[in-house]
């Protein structure tokens, strides 16, 4: 396993021709879909990894810069489907890898068939023009939560 496999906690299952890869939302880990991918590994070659800072993964492999915008993770994603020689996949995202994805498919539409995305979100938080995220006081709670979690 390399460094790119290792710092996401990538696992590929399944003995199918189609790529499908699936990336989880904001504090969730690659988890969240175990009921899902014993449906997918007949038909799919299935893809789950965590994105930096998610589930197990290590630390000391997160770089604030980096991770600052989306555009990061979605590197991240690049990165993950070339070690694997993807060269075509479904991307199922929910939450913030759903913008991950699109980032991802804008920079090499190639690698992309389809975008599945759930509640998918272009902002995370309301403001006076913009009402379908969070409030700035949720979020810090979330935080909070994730921290002591």
């Amino acid at each position: 396993m390399g460094i790119v496999e290792e710092a996401h906690n990538v696992r590929v299952v399944g003995s199918g021709q189609q790529v499908l890869v699936l990336g989880h939302g904001f504090g969730t880990d690659q988890s969240v879909w175990k009921h899902l991918v014993p449906h997918l590994v007949d038909d799919y070659r299935v893809i789950l990894y965590d994105n930096m800072g998610a589930g197990t993964t290590n630390p000391e492999y997160f770089d604030f810069e980096r991770y600052s915008t989306l555009e990061g993770y979605a590197y991240d994603l690049l990165a993950i489907l070339e070690v694997l020689h993807v060269q075509s996949c479904i991307f199922v995202d929910h939450s913030m890898s759903a913008m991950i994805g699109a980032i991802a498919a804008v920079t090499r539409p190639d690698l992309f068939t389809k975008l599945i995305m759930i509640a998918a979100s272009p902002r995370f938080l309301n403001d006076v023009d913009y009402y379908g995220g969070f409030e700035q006081e949720d979020v810090e709670q979330l935080f909070e939560a994730i921290q002591s979690n």
